[in-house]
């Protein structure tokens, strides 16, 4: 393992562009459970019988909102109960020495944002659970935690309509200037992409790997679990980004 992480660390120094892709492990490490484990929604059906896809949807949030809802404060309270971790820290860190180290990620839960990474290189892909917006007249509330104290589904105070976060909800569209941004600095190309806690299971995700690795750059996968990724890739780091991403630091000047 150790000639490994020195094997990323000297890719990653000889490197100036470089993407790092998170997704829900780098979170869960924080405490946070991945969605297939937060509070057993993803593994099945809701109370009410429905697919949990079916629940977080975004024409439910539109013909139910308070059913909606229901699932979304189970995320926002699990969100707001953790905090980032040693492994976004280090992303920061490794950030402020790499003038043109960008940062995708799957994950809504703001915790890159938290720990200080540059908002100007973060791509948060499925969006942000805050702040809240209002369908009707498009009014920001930053009031998450409150909300989520009382009834749902939240109101607007200015008309009165029903708000919501700007995450990507099933069946909805990635958001453009996200989706943007990603393949203008990948026509750029990266040196050194590197996935991070993710299954890797969206084309958006794998695309940036193989297209890195096709051209000669160096990838690497840091997860305790293999994916299908795990055989594309330069180097597999077999453990905890908490773990990794700090002893990285290390062996980077």
């Amino acid at each position: 393992m150790e000639q490994a992480i020195i094997r990323v660390a000297q890719a990653i120094e000889q490197a100036e562009r470089i993407l790092l892709i998170t997704g829900a492990g780098l979170s869960a490490d924080s405490g946070l459970p991945t969605y297939r484990g937060l509070g057993g929604l993803y593994n099945g059906h809701t109370d009410e019988g429905l697919p949990i896809e079916a629940a977080l949807s975004g024409s439910m949030l539109q013909r139910d909102p308070a059913l909606c809802w229901k699932y979304l404060a189970e995320l926002g309270k699990a969100c707001l109960s953790a905090q980032p971790n040693a492994g976004h820290r280090a992303i920061v860190e490794l950030q402020r020495r790499k003038p043109e180290c960008w940062l995708l990620t799957q994950n809504i839960d703001g915790y890159h944002r938290a720990a200080g990474s540059p908002a100007e290189r973060l791509i948060e892909i499925h969006g942000e659970l805050a702040p809240l917006y209002c369908q009707s007249c498009g009014a920001v509330d930053p009031q998450l935690a409150e909300h989520l104290s009382r009834p749902l589904p939240p109101k607007c105070r200015q008309c009165g309509g029903v708000l919501r976060p700007p995450v990507v909800l099933f069946e909805e569209m990635l958001p453009e200037r996200a989706i943007g941004t990603l393949y203008a600095e990948l026509r750029k190309g990266f040196a050194v992409v590197i996935s991070i806690g993710t299954s890797a299971s969206f084309p958006y995700i794998v695309e940036p790997v193989l297209r890195t690795r096709q051209a000669g750059g160096f990838t690497a996968e840091i997860n305790p679990t293999r994916t299908d990724l795990s055989a594309a890739v330069d180097v597999h780091l077999q453990s905890r980004a908490l773990d990794v991403l700090p002893e990285l630091l290390r062996h980077i000047q």
